[in-house]
């Protein structure tokens, strides 16, 4: 069973500190970031797909593995990855994708921010 869109736009707000912002320039896309650093960007219209940070060692493995995972957009194609809601990829396996897109750019994050951050889970 595929994710609807609505389904992972609730999924993507639902995390810490989380905020979406349609993009002006692109009618149905919905760029999502953490502390101001972006963790996933959400297309709306068309064919549904979110594009989400990866960890370099698992981007080939899931290339592989799933048709629906790809690479659509001007970000590195060594760690960013565009995943088709309605594919071959199961939803869980999307969600995971998303919480670990949103870990790594936390990881990212300094201290301080981090400590924000916990402070409004």
């Amino acid at each position: 069973m595929s994710l609807s869109a609505a389904t992972l736009q609730t999924v993507l707000e639902g995390r810490p500190g989380a905020v979406g912002s349609p993009l002006p320039s692109a009618p149905g896309v919905v760029l999502y970031k953490v502390m101001g650093k972006m963790f996933a960007i959400l297309t709306l219209k068309g064919e549904p797909s979110v594009i989400v940070k990866c960890d370099s060692h698992l981007v080939e493995i899931l290339r592989e593995q799933y048709e629906g995972v790809g690479h659509r957009s001007h970000l590195d194609r060594r760690f960013w990855i565009c995943v088709t809601l309605d594919s071959d990829v199961p939803s869980d396996e999307i969600e995971r994708l998303v919480a670990g897109s949103y870990d790594l750019i936390r990881a990212g994050l300094t201290r301080k921010q981090r400590a924000e951050l916990d402070a409004l889970s």
